[in-house]
């Protein structure tokens, strides 16, 4: 079966701006993430739309699919796109017909610029004739997608992962970073794709994606957590324990306090080897009791007698 186009897994256009890419993944991220559905098909669902981001977030890696397509990784570094493109649409794989001088279609635009276009292919694809050799081929660089908890992602450490692979599973020591964010990526020197003759291997590189969480929402460096308060705390300000991925902090609620305001606790975001780390922003949602006792619902009526408060008529 024909792979999809990267563009049409992530819904968006050829022409489409980094941020679009980026905004089209999340949502198709949250959508089958097997955390979140549990669908049969959301798992290989999700893994394609990983792959589609994980090429088209990176300039280079788009440059090369959008050059050579699905099969950019086996194209050796210096093959011209247009070349390329001539010999996949006039047939130039090895078993295919090729047409010779004197035929009705003769191939002289491929003499004219001195390439054999079944010396070119034939190496690349295993095809029979491999009248000349490209010598020693570096490993092509290999990706795969590293799923963590935001705890993880702030905490780093270290995890022992399981790929498989053409020869089977494969195990990898991985050292992730602490503050590792989601579309970061960690590079296994030496991982990749075996290289031909003395050439070097290729490079692992592993795409983190952070797994949907209960509490926390994160964008970039910074964290978000609702901070549900009782009327009576939001109006006249109280100190509450927030609880941070780093642990437990404290946090002064301003009197006055209405939903969705933002609270900030600085530095207790995601961190970071370099610069300063982010922060984590409380948004405030009053709360009241479902079932108010007879005593709290007639301190309600009396205040709901005596105020002269009317959030309807607040600018």
């Amino acid at each position: 079966m024909a792979r999809r186009d990267f563009y049409d897994v992530l819904g968006v256009s050829r022409d489409a701006a980094p941020d679009d890419i980026q905004s089209s993944y999340r949502k198709l991220a949250r959508t089958y993430h097997p955390d979140v559905n549990k669908d049969p098909g959301a798992e290989d669902r999700f893994k394609e739309v990983s792959e589609a981001y994980d090429v088209l977030s990176d300039p280079e890696l788009r440059r090369r699919y959008d050059a050579f397509g699905h099969e950019f990784r086996q194209v050796p570094e210096g093959v011209d796109p247009q070349t390329w493109a001539r010999a996949q649409r006039g047939g130039g794989r090895p078993g295919s017909q090729r047409t010779r001088a004197g035929s009705a279609q003769p191939d002289d635009e491929w003499s004219a610029s001195g390439i054999d276009i079944d010396d070119l292919f034939g190496e690349m694809f295993g095809g029979r004739r491999q009248t000349r050799s490209w010598g020693p081929i570096p490993g092509a660089d290999q990706e795969a997608v590293l799923t963590l908890t935001v705890e993880e992602a702030f905490r780093g450490g270290s995890r022992t992962i399981t790929l498989s692979g053409p020869d089977g599973p494969r195990s990898y020591d991985v050292t992730i970073p602490p503050g590792v964010t989601d579309g970061q990526r960690i590079r296994l020197a030496g991982q990749g794709g075996q290289g031909t003759g003395q050439a070097p291997s290729g490079d692992l590189y592993l795409a983190v994606r952070l797994a949907p969480h209960p509490r926390y929402r994160v964008e970039g460096r910074d964290l978000y957590v609702e901070l549900p308060l009782a009327p009576w705390e939001a109006a006249l300000g109280t100190t509450v324990a927030v609880d941070t991925p780093g642990g437990e902090a404290k946090l002064r609620v301003p009197a006055g306090t209405s939903s969705r305001r933002r609270l900030r606790l600085r530095g207790r975001g995601m961190p970071t080897r370099k610069g300063q780390p982010g922060d984590l922003y409380a948004e405030a949602r009053i709360m009241v009791p479902a079932t108010p006792t007879a005593e709290e619902r007639r301190l309600f009526e009396e205040l709901a007698r005596v105020s002269t408060f009317d959030p309807r008529r607040q600018g």
